[in-house]
């Protein structure tokens, strides 16, 4: 391997996961404002699969899948001051264009990144940046979750289920979260104060006077979901847009509902370390694959429940 090289996963169309190489390709070059970064751990979250299968915000191949990363610094571009080369940091580059986290160097803006935790590995890192951030802005920015406010949780299990259920309960929420029920205890622990198995419950004919939901599942979920709400109360969805037709219900009822994507954010990033250093944030882990081992991580990615993030390995 050399200095202008490195090993990744790529792909050249776009298909299941069986589209997905382990090959040699160019290294990136860290930029004005960026840093370089030699990869430890890439996070798996449910865009990377809809990106390999469909390009989504990429588009067509070739390209490198993955926005999730935790590693060590290994150069810094012009202008760079908040990281020097040795210091271990985590984030989301670049996201929604392509960051390439499925290799073992990375670049990004310098500001897309914080400092790892001390107390976290870097697989444990890695889980953190695109579920945490997106369950930060959905409950924070795009709806302001009060104390004592009801909160419900759509897939409760999930990369960002269980960090939203984390960060609504450190706001003082009373928690609803829907999964099944291998993962109840689980999410009890972290904080949910009610849990529902939406296997055997329809949630949304059963739940009500709501305060906020985080749908995401989106699709027919997003119009069923809103009688849960109370008149006034927020949904956010994450998955896709929503449809005119909740629109206009949400307008009639005060209700403020849109779709929200995830950005990169540095003081997002900052406060979610801050969660984890007081004790009230953690990642579950719900297996590691080495990196060559991407597409099998992809094959149990596409199975559903499981509990807390996938993440792959970078030697």
């Amino acid at each position: 391997m050399s200095d202008t090289t490195m090993q990744a996963i790529t792909q050249d169309i776009l298909g299941g996961p069986e589209v997905l190489r382990w090959t040699t390709t160019a290294r990136p070059q860290a930029g004005l404002g960026e840093i370089a970064v030699r990869v430890r751990a890439a996070g798996i979250n449910p865009i990377d699969l809809k990106t390999r299968e469909h390009g989504a915000f990429l588009g067509e191949p070739p390209f490198i899948l993955g926005w999730d990363v935790s590693g060590v610094v290994e150069a810094v571009g012009p202008g760079v001051r908040l990281f020097k080369p040795g210091d271990e940091v985590y984030g989301m580059p670049r996201f929604p264009g392509q960051a390439g986290g499925y290799a073992q160097y990375v670049t990004g803006p310098a500001r897309d990144f914080a400092h790892k935790p001390a107390g976290l590995s870097h697989v444990e890192a890695a889980a953190l940046p695109l579920a945490a951030l997106t369950a930060r802005q959905a409950l924070l920015e795009a709806g302001v979750v009060q104390p004592g406010q009801r909160v419900l949780i759509h897939a409760a299990a999930g990369g960002v289920g269980h960090f939203a259920v984390q960060i609504a309960k450190a706001r003082g929420a009373y928690v609803i979260g829907t999964a099944r029920p291998h993962a109840h205890q689980t999410l009890r622990e972290l904080g949910a104060d009610e849990l529902i198995d939406y296997s055997q419950v329809d949630v949304n004919a059963t739940v009500r006077d709501v305060d906020m939901v985080l749908d995401t599942l989106g699709g027919a979920n997003t119009s069923a979901t809103l009688a849960t709400l109370k008149d006034g109360a927020t949904l956010v969805s994450l998955p896709s847009p929503q449809e005119d037709a909740v629109k206009a219900e949400a307008a009639e009822r005060g209700i403020a509902a849109g779709f929200m994507l995830v950005q990169p954010d540095r003081a997002g990033l900052l406060e979610i370390t801050k969660l984890f250093e007081a004790g009230l944030l953690r990642p579950l882990i719900a297996q590691t694959f080495p990196l060559e081992q991407a597409a099998e991580a992809h094959r149990l990615a596409q199975t559903s429940g499981m509990l807390g993030k996938l993440v792959l390995t970078v030697s």
